[in-house]
């Protein structure tokens, strides 16, 4: 596996595009930790804000590779010094994130009022399932059911089966942390600009909702069906699709414009002339009949040699470890060893300021005393048991 060229070698000093901004991360699961680390990723100075018992989780915390390129320190908000060095750190920083339920963080004296009343320019994102307000708010949840009641998870499975799960890509990562960062990077900006920050409500209801854009114009078009595994783009459609191979493995297909479907269909070792018309829906279950037929008599390998280097848009189906030994994902270095793990590398690419893997995973309290000296914050201290 390449070196990816972020992966920066130890005592080297390193910047990202965020390089100077300061974040604070009031310790969490999911797409909080996820937010926090992309933001670090791009060079931002990421404090994560750890509680003094373990993760409900569990694991080991040097592996949870959502905690890398930040730092750590330990505070204990029940007690009276908590609330006060978090404040202090919030003074100082330009972003703070935090994933309780709504009224907690309130509750516990870290809230928007609170922390902006020390900092009138930070800009506070706050990540939740159900968003900071509506019937739904207080109650607890996970990405399972935030993608059900936003509507995405409806339209992923087949159609004489239950939905399936995504794993919790959409929700928690997809609409969730991305569209917190998305969000506390472009408050950031008028901050900046205007000297007044804002509360950032990321719900990942919303996020979810929001993803679905396309096909909301789609039904109004009358060109999306609300049937799942009906649809171009949902597994019904036989030239996008998955099919398994001889040997039990899946060739995805997505040969979707008129070009990239002879050229799929040729190497397939079929005729384009003599198979059915694909812009018609009724021809879809004997196209999808002859498709499979042809993938069960080789296995992926043979299939994935036949297709690759062509424009016929088919891929193998990799699982994550086979994804990192792809010859294409290894020369980019997309996935690269770093700190004892195999990781996806920092993301998107920037030609000036590259993202860098500049740290492990933060242990928590690690870095409390670090945190202190370089934030000036010696409240850190006072609290660190």
């Amino acid at each position: 596996m390449s070196r990816h060229p972020t992966d920066t070698p130890p005592g080297r000093d390193v910047t990202g595009p965020l390089h100077g901004v300061r974040v604070v991360e009031l310790a969490g699961i999911g797409p909080g930790p996820f937010a926090a680390m992309l933001l670090a990723d791009l060079g931002a100075d990421v404090v994560r804000v750890d509680r003094p018992e373990p993760s409900p989780l569990g694991g080991d915390p040097a592996l949870d590779l959502t905690n890398r390129n930040k730092r750590s320190v330990l505070v204990d908000l029940k007690t009276p010094e908590g609330p006060h060095a978090v404040r202090a750190l919030a003074a100082r920083a330009d972003i703070l994130l935090e994933g309780y339920r709504p009224g907690v963080a309130e509750r516990l004296g870290v809230g928007p009022e609170d922390c902006m009343g020390v900092n009138p320019a930070l800009v506070y994102g706050r990540i939740t399932g159900w968003g900071q307000h509506g019937p739904l708010a207080a109650r607890a949840g996970h990405d399972i059911g935030y993608v059900a009641t936003a509507g995405p998870l409806s339209m992923v499975g087949p159609p004489d089966g239950p939905p399936v799960p995504p794993v919790n890509l959409l929700g928690d990562y997809a609409g969730g942390s991305l569209y917190l960062t998305t969000g506390v990077l472009a408050a950031l900006l008028t901050a900046r600009a205007t000297g007044r920050g804002q509360v950032v409500d990321a719900a990942i209801v919303d996020g979810a909702a929001h993803l679905t854009t396309l096909f909301w114009g789609m039904l109004a078009e009358g060109t999306w069906r609300e049937s799942r595994g009906r649809n171009l783009l949902d597994g019904g459609c036989p030239y996008y699709a998955i099919y398994a191979t001889a040997d039990d493995g899946w060739m995805a297909v997505g040969a979707l414009e008129p070009r990239f479907y002879t050229t799929f269909v040729t190497l397939l070792g079929l005729d384009p002339g003599k198979l059915p018309d694909r812009a018609d829906p009724h021809n879809w279950p004997e196209l999808r009949a002859v498709f499979t037929a042809r993938f069960a008599s080789a296995t992926r390998a043979e299939w994935t040699a036949a297709f690759e280097e062509t424009d016929a848009c088919v891929a193998p189906v990799l699982s994550l470890r086979e994804a990192a030994d792809h010859p294409h994902l290894t020369e980019r270095g997309t996935y690269t060893p770093a700190f004892g793990a195999v990781q996806p590398a920092p993301a998107p690419r920037f030609s000036a300021t590259p993202g860098t893997l500049r740290r492990p995973p933060a242990v928590p309290g690690a870095h409390t005393p670090d945190v202190a000296r370089d934030w000036d914050v010696p409240e850190l201290l006072k609290d660190h048991r």
